[in-house]
């Protein structure tokens, strides 16, 4: 099962939390959300599908859990590993 990824780049780096209309939707992206990037430029959040309402008439999705080093390796298969990043995974 692929696991769909969005940058705060691919957003166009929003400044503003909201509902914002995408190709693939309505992406809804929250306060916490851009503080998190605001953090981590580079970060990664995993795509999720909102399920359907009645009234919605194309698809709702918002993000989910994030990696803020999505190039690199995971810290379990990295010996080398930044102690401080650690704990963030």
């Amino acid at each position: 099962m692929a696991v769909n990824k969005i940058t705060w780049e691919r957003v166009g780096r929003v400044t503003e939390p909201g509902r914002y209309m995408y190709t693939f939707g309505w992406l809804t992206i929250t306060a916490g959300d851009l503080q998190i990037w605001q953090q981590y430029p580079d970060a990664a959040f995993t795509l999720l599908a909102q399920a359907p309402s009645a009234d919605s008439v194309s698809d709702e999705f918002h993000l989910g859990a994030f990696d803020i080093s999505p190039d690199a390796r995971s810290v379990s298969d990295n010996s080398h590993a930044d102690p401080a990043i650690e704990g963030l995974h």
